[in-house]
């Protein structure tokens, strides 16, 4: 990086109301921040500061095409930054605060700067259930945009060290709050007028989301190089290893990432081996996704073989996220 944020020493926050109050007090003066939320870290920027949210794509290398969501502490502050229709309020008052960004048209209210909605005449907007984000969004008194804290395109960070592999010495803190609970990203539904359409699955279920709107979420646009929300990039969420897909036999040298009670065939011959979930939780095989990628990646493996994993619940979720790491870059 050519830039002023090459030569930042990155700071461990404690979480506790010190770390807080600093953390907020970098934000407000345009620097960057990693925090915990229930998905996974954040590198947050004042949204409506666009040379701050420059200094998220610059940290992340990201396309500055990819719009990003910003993330507030409560619906009431969304509701000046995105104008909502019926069913996207029901959707926030049901699923807010937690695991679920909601795309809308920006209200005229809107203080979302354009580069971090990318150009769009929309915004990406989530409320997280996390007490110790919660606390950092009042502290802040805007909207802060925090895509995932990592390397664009590389494994998503479920804890501190994580972003810390990926960013020290890009950004000037990372609040230390320990591992994400939920560990993949917000599921993200459009709210634009027409029925309400999955971008992005994650981890609220899409049958939970169907449940309360009593009828099925039209299908999203596929995975593009122009994405319309965040997290819609073809070849997204990569270790440097290949990934192998629904794989029944493990070749020589390969990782192997389980799940459920499967052995496949040619195990022992496995450079590493991780199990996602041993008993088939699909919300623990969730929690452990991003971190047993990092881990396998690091074995050296060149292609790590990945069993099959059920598509109902947060399986989908999984599924999406290893679909884009298996994805030709």
């Amino acid at each position: 990086m050519n830039d002023q944020r090459s030569m930042v020493q990155t700071k461990r926050l404690t979480p506790d109301a010190a770390g807080l109050a600093e953390a907020a007090s970098i934000l407000r003066r345009g620097g960057l921040v990693a925090f915990p939320t229930e998905t996974v870290y954040g590198l947050g920027a004042d949204a409506t500061n666009p040379e701050a949210v420059a200094g998220i794509y610059a940290a992340k290398e990201r396309p500055s095409f990819n719009p990003l969501i910003s993330h507030l502490d409560s619906f009431e502050a969304a509701k000046v930054q995105g104008v909502f229709d019926e069913t996207a309020e029901r959707l926030a008052k049901a699923f807010w605060p937690g695991p679920l960004t909601l795309v809308v048209p920006a209200a005229k209210t809107c203080t979302v700067s354009d580069l971090a909605r990318a150009g769009l005449d929309s915004v990406a907007l989530r409320v997280p259930a996390h007490l110790m984000a919660h606390a950092l969004l009042e502290k802040t008194g805007c909207p802060v945009a925090a895509p995932s804290a990592n390397r664009s395109g590389r494994i998503s960070p479920t804890e501190a060290d994580h972003v810390l592999g990926d960013l020290d010495g890009r950004i000037d803190a990372v609040i230390d709050g320990g591992p994400a609970m939920v560990g993949v990203e917000s599921t993200i539904v459009a709210c634009l007028g027409g029925a309400p359409r999955l971008l992005r699955p994650g981890g609220v279920p899409r049958e939970a989301i169907e449940a309360l709107i009593g009828c099925r979420l039209e299908a999203g646009p596929e995975a593009t190089d122009n994405p319309v929300a965040p997290g819609m990039l073809a070849s997204h969420y990569a270790p440097r290893a290949q990934v192998r897909l629904d794989a029944a036999e493990i070749r020589p040298g390969e990782a192997a990432l389980l799940f459920g009670s499967t052995s496949p065939d040619g195990l022992p011959e496995a450079r590493a081996v991780l199990s996602l979930s041993e008993s088939g939780d699909l919300i623990e095989a969730a929690a452990r996704l991003f971190s047993s990628l990092r881990q396998l990646d690091a074995s050296g493996a060149d292609t790590i073989a990945v069993s099959p994993i059920p598509e109902t619940g947060l399986g989908e979720a999984i599924n999406d996220r290893l679909r884009r790491a298996a994805a030709e870059r």
